[in-house]
């Protein structure tokens, strides 16, 4: 029972309390954090990145998760900030540079891509026993990617405006050279070569640069899955990261049996991904094995088969299904920050109703 260890990155944005405005403090509240909370800053001085421990029960997942959250917030309160899972700002904002060399050297060679780049991500890590296991991995999950998005799918305001998008964090994201979906691999060598190939080609500054929405982890013998956004609700991330480890799981029983990976283009891998980050759960996407448009409730029944006796078989099934059924009743990130701005008409206030979701 557990399963694989998995742990999760979030980044949340630093926010004024009452008028919603992302908030330049992260640096001053690193400050006021307590010895051993896991706090980073990130690219823009709007936002703080928290780390979980590797686990193996979603319950105490959840609890760490809730727990980094609540760190966050103790230290954004002790510069008069607090933290919101969004994905993107709702209130107009110019991002300001968290100012160490390499920031600044991506803000010269990348110029408004970056400096525009305020977005908030959920980063989720996955064990696997190899390499090799985990380019099986990266070379099977491709296709089941994208609905992830859309069930995370938590920034549909950029600059004040409604874009249209319920991922519009996705949009901005893949303007990164390197962000977006994979072809196969194949092979750990092959991989290899090509983050060598990318790296050298001199467009990236780094390997830290490799931006794919999976990838193998530089730091961790672990499959990171990096497509979703920041989920407005702890219970939200848990539900996205049990789903990720299990399709995880799935993937490398497939490998070990000889199973060969779906060949679909990387095309179409960015057109589902379009898809989902447009109208997430709302409409058609794509579906992962016939990879034609069908409604949004069919991917996710899909998606649960495929992964259901990875889920039973590591005792999370209960779980998921039970979170997964919250999350279709009450919406996604985007629909609750949507209902807020019908209610109210003022992206401060929906704002405001994040702080109290980040951390309920």
């Amino acid at each position: 029972m557990g399963g694989r260890n998995l742990g999760v990155e979030e980044e949340l944005l630093l926010v004024d309390p009452d008028r919603g405005e992302p908030r330049a403090v992260a640096p001053a509240a690193l400050r006021f954090a307590h010895p051993g909370e896991r706090l980073e800053t990130e690219l823009q001085r709007e936002q703080l990145e928290t780390t979980t421990r590797p686990c193996h029960a979603l319950a105490d997942l959840g609890e760490q998760i809730r727990d980094a959250r609540l760190a966050a917030s103790r230290a954004a309160r002790s510069t008069g900030a607090e933290v919101a899972a969004l994905a993107t700002s709702p209130v107009r904002v110019q991002p300001s540079l968290t100012p160490s060399v390499r920031y600044r050297r991506m803000a010269a060679a990348y110029a408004r891509t970056a400096a525009e780049q305020l977005t908030c991500g959920c980063h989720v890590h996955v064990e696997v026993s190899s390499p090799d296991e985990g380019i099986g991995v990266l070379d099977r999950i491709r296709s089941w990617l994208a609905p992830l998005l859309a069930l995370s799918a938590n920034s549909p305001f950029w600059q004040s405006r409604d874009t249209g998008y319920a991922s519009f964090r996705q949009q901005v994201w893949v303007r990164w050279p390197s962000a977006g979906p994979t072809g196969l691999f194949g092979s750990f060598r092959r991989y290899r070569a090509v983050v060598e190939d990318m790296v050298g080609s001199g467009v990236l500054l780094d390997e830290g640069m490799i931006y794919f929405d999976a990838r193998l982890s530089r730091h961790y013998p672990t499959v990171e899955v990096r497509i979703a956004d920041v989920c407005l609700r702890a219970d939200d991330t848990v539900l996205i990261a049990g789903l990720v480890r299990a399709l995880v799981e799935t993937a490398a029983r497939q490998w070990r049996a000889g199973e060969p990976p779906d060949p679909v283009r990387t095309e179409l891998l960015r057109l589902a991904a379009w898809r989902a980050s447009r109208s997430a759960l709302h409409g058609d996407l794509l579906h992962p094995v016939t990879h034609h448009p069908v409604p949004a409730h069919r991917v996710v029944r899909a998606l649960l088969a495929h992964v259901r006796p990875a889920l039973a078989a590591a005792g999370d099934l209960n779980t998921v299904e039970h979170l997964l059924c919250a999350l279709l009743c009450r919406g996604s990130g985007a629909d609750l920050q949507r209902a807020a701005h019908r209610r109210t008409r003022d992206v401060a206030q929906v704002v405001s109703d994040a702080i109290t979701c980040t951390l309920s």
